[in-house]
């Protein structure tokens, strides 16, 4: 996030989003409806968001391995983010069964976890689980993953069961380019 950016010019910022997407009409542009889907649709709200370094996301990931893994960056002020959330946790549901699990990771300042991404999350996507970088250095933990990223948001990794990226994906997609991409690792 950019560093003249203040809590509460995000906060409202974020408002200000969920707001326009709620006037957009669009069910699968709202982050605001999604909540209510997710919430119905899935057996249970995600644990909360927590904080995560480098050598946590490696762990976080080894234990996923065998499993096709979604990892998604994603922030409160990122437009595009938060229109493609949505789809991935439905995503998440439709493939669980084949072993497709979903991992968030919030690029927002650290310090906003508790005050905004948490409640933000809860509130638009409680089925989304999520993880917020615990440093202030984004690329020291996406390098993890991606040694390349150049800090495009959204951008997603589909990590095959052996653990190594198989789909670097960079910008907003629609549910069914990455129903598709999916497929394609599975």
């Amino acid at each position: 996030m950019p560093p003249h950016f203040s809590a509460l010019s995000v906060s409202a910022l974020s408002a200000a989003v969920v707001l326009a997407f709620g006037a957009a009409g669009s069910p699968a542009a709202t982050p605001a409806a999604p909540a209510t889907t997710a919430a119905t649709a899935s057996p249970a709200a995600a644990p909360a968001a927590q904080l995560v370094n480098p050598a946590g996301l490696g762990k976080l990931l080894a234990e996923r391995r065998g499993k096709v893994v979604v990892l998604n960056l994603w922030a409160t002020w990122c437009v595009p983010c938060l229109r493609e959330i949505p789809d991935l946790v439905a995503l998440e549901q439709e493939f669980a069964a084949r072993g497709v699990t979903l991992v968030g990771l919030g690029m927002d300042d650290p310090g906003a976890l508790t005050e905004q991404v948490e409640p933000f999350r809860r509130k638009n996507f409680p089925a989304f689980r999520t993880w917020v970088r615990s440093e202030p250095d984004m690329d020291a933990l996406v390098s993890v993953v991606d040694p390349a990223w150049n800090e495009i948001l959204p951008t997603t990794y589909l990590i095959g069961r052996d653990g190594k990226v198989a789909k670097k994906i960079q910008g907003k997609r629609t549910l069914e380019q990455f129903r598709e991409l999916i497929l394609e690792v599975l």
